[in-house]
This record gives structure tokens, C-alpha cells and sequence, in this order.
């Protein structure tokens, strides 16, 4: 094997790491993320043994899938980048690198041109005087929001802290250069605050096919509360999140962060009994979602099916069981 094969570029390292380490959050900028570092890899790449660098694109991308295992985003974005590399067509290094980057591009300009159709299907959902509840920090969510009021729609939003990263710092910090108003507030009071929230707007890192949304620890409540006061729960998400991977009975696993993102570690050592459980995501049944946004138009969650069947080609099951996520009650 060629000596660079396992040699990857700094920048793949640091992708991966900033992934990893939630520098690089969100479903969505962690697909292009990976795509871009694809890219970089295949730029990088000095020899000339075609299988060496089919090899060596194989390691990158397992470097970048093991970082997040729950945002389906990541392994669908390197599965498109790196298809050329099956094709029969592909003859050289220089093809195949060539394949590589225009794929990585084209991925990374299609997730732009995405957020674009999900504004602009999602704003007509919002009226004017709404008050919106969103949750965490989607790019989808907040262009959907952000898109509403540049129309003129009169918007004020709800933004939950969302702990235990505070993600809902970010969105707050993106919606006022917007110019629109917010009110930041912990996601506990939202059962409370929900009579006064017209719509809910959150974003997804799954959408299994039978319709079960995976987002941001929080959103099932979120979801449930709304449901409870008859409030419309919208998800915002681009179709390369859809994980074709449950149609065959795979599960999305729930990630687990680090207790230090909970307590100290000084809090630990005094307290090494302690069990501290950090799940990232939770998961929201379809009964709850009154539709999902994406690029294609706005869908019921229940026809997630179709969209997998139609983009990668997976056979339609049975969805009456509710299969496709997993979540550990430990």
C-alpha cells in the first residue's frame, strides 16, 4: 500500500476533530464539513495506484463517520461524495480525485441551495404576528424563521437555552442580527409558555422512514407540549437527512455525550458513585409533527418512506412497528 494511504492532510484531522468535539454542530454543517474535508483528502492524495486511493478515501471516511454517530447527514453526504469511486468508468488516480472534488462540491452547493427552498416553502407557513418556539441551532429552522420576517411577516420567537451546550445561544445571537425579537428561555418553562406559542419550527439530524424525527435532547418535549395545546410542530430538514439505512431494520443510535458536559469533573471525584447520563438526542414520534419542510415542498412525516425510496432507492417495508431508532433508558 502506498505510503501516504493512512497519511491524511492536517485539515481532514482537524474536520474530523472539530466534529467531534461539536465545534462543528448541526447536521447539516457537519455534512458539508465532511464533504469539504473529502475533498481536501482527495486533493492531498500523491500517488498513483487507483486502488490505493480508493483505500485511502475508504479510511477518511471512516474517520469522519465514527465522529457523530446519530446525524445520518454525515454518512449519507460521504456515501454521495465518494459513489464515483464504484463506477466502472473511474480509470485513474487522476479521474477518480477529479470525481472526488467535483462531488464534493456539488454536495456542498446543493446543501446551500437547499436552505434556500426550505425558507422559502417553510415562511408561508408562518403568519404575521406569530410567535415561534424553536429549539437548539438548525440553520433549516432559523432560515425558515428569518425568510418569514424578511417577507415582513411581523415574527417574535421563543429560543430555548438547550442545554446542556446552550446551542440556543447561537440561534439567539443569529435571529437578532436579523433584526427580530427574542426571548430567550430554559427549555423547562416551555409546557408553560406554550399558550402563548403560535408555531413550532425545530430542525432534525434523522428522519427515520417511518416518520420518527431524531433531533437535540429536548424535542420530544417539546413536541409533546405542543401537541397537548393543539400547536403546529414543524421540522425543518434537508432530504439528506432522511437515513435510508432503517428501511433495511437498522437503528439510529442515540449518542451519549461526556458527563463533564453535565458537572465538573472536580464535582466527579468527590462523588464517584454518581451515574451521569448525557443523551444528545431524543426522538420525536410522527403523531406529533405536523410537517416536515424540505427542499422538495412540505411533506406528513409519514411519507419520509417515499422520499428514501425515491432518492436512494431503498425497497418500501412494512412501517406499522415503530422501527428505526433506538434509545437507551439505562
Amino acid at each position: 500500500m502506498h505510503e501516504d494511504a493512512h497519511r491524511f492532510p492536517a485539515q481532514v484531522y482537524e474536520i474530523a476533530c472539530k466534529i467531534r468535539e461539536m465545534k462543528i454542530r448541526g447536521a447539516g454543517r457537519i455534512a458539508k464539513a465532511a464533504a469539504e474535508a473529502l475533498g481536501v483528502a482527495a486533493e492531498d492524495y500523491k500517488g498513483e495506484d487507483l486502488e490505493d486511493f480508493k483505500m485511502y478515501m475508504v479510511n477518511v471516511s471512516k474517520l469522519l463517520t465514527s465522529t457523530r454517530p446519530t446525524a445520518v447527514s454525515l454518512p449519507n453526504a460521504v456515501s454521495w461524495v465518494l459513489k464515483p469511486l464504484s463506477s466502472p468508468d473511474i480509470s485513474s488516480v487522476q479521474e477518480a480525485k477529479a470525481a472526488v472534488k467535483s462531488r464534493a462540491k456539488a454536495f456542498v452547493h446543493y446543501a446551500d441551495q437547499a436552505l434556500r427552498k426550505i425558507a422559502e416553502f417553510g415562511e408561508k407557513l408562518l403568519t404575521d404576528g406569530d410567535t415561534v418556539l424553536t429549539h437548539c441551532n438548525s440553520l433549516a429552522a432559523i432560515s425558515v424563521i428569518v425568510e418569514a420576517f424578511r417577507r415582513g411577516k411581523n415574527i417574535q420567537v421563543f429560543v430555548t437555552e438547550t442545554r446542556p451546550k446552550y446551542q440556543g445561544y447561537i440561534t439567539s445571537e443569529m435571529l437578532l442580527k436579523e433584526g427580530l425579537r427574542i426571548r430567550l428561555i430554559p427549555e423547562t418553562s416551555v409546557r408553560y409558555l406554550m399558550k402563548r406559542v403560535d408555531k413550532v419550527v425545530v430542525g432534525a439530524d434523522t428522519v427515520a422512514a417511518n416518520g420518527a424525527v431524531v433531533n437535540k435532547i429536548g424535542t420530544s418535549l417539546i413536541a409533546l407540549a405542543a401537541h397537548e395545546k393543539a400547536v403546529d410542530f414543524f421540522v425543518a430538514t434537508e432530504t439528506f437527512k432522511f437515513s435510508p439505512y432503517t428501511f433495511i431494520g437498522d437503528i439510529v443510535p442515540i449518542e451519549f455525550r461526556p458527563p463533564s458536559e453535565i458537572v465538573s469533573e472536580e464535582f466527579l471525584k468527590m462523588h464517584p458513585r454518581l451515574k451521569v447520563l448525557n443523551p444528545a438526542f431524543d426522538v420525536t414520534p410522527p403523531d406529533f409533527i405536523s410537517g416536515i419542510i424540505t427542499e422538495l415542498g412540505i411533506i406528513p412525516p409519514k411519507s419520509a418512506a417515499i422520499i428514501i425510496e425515491e432518492i436512494y432507492g431503498r425497497p418500501v417495508i412494512s412501517m406499522e412497528s415503530p422501527r428505526g431508532v433506538e434509545e437507551d433508558t439505562s
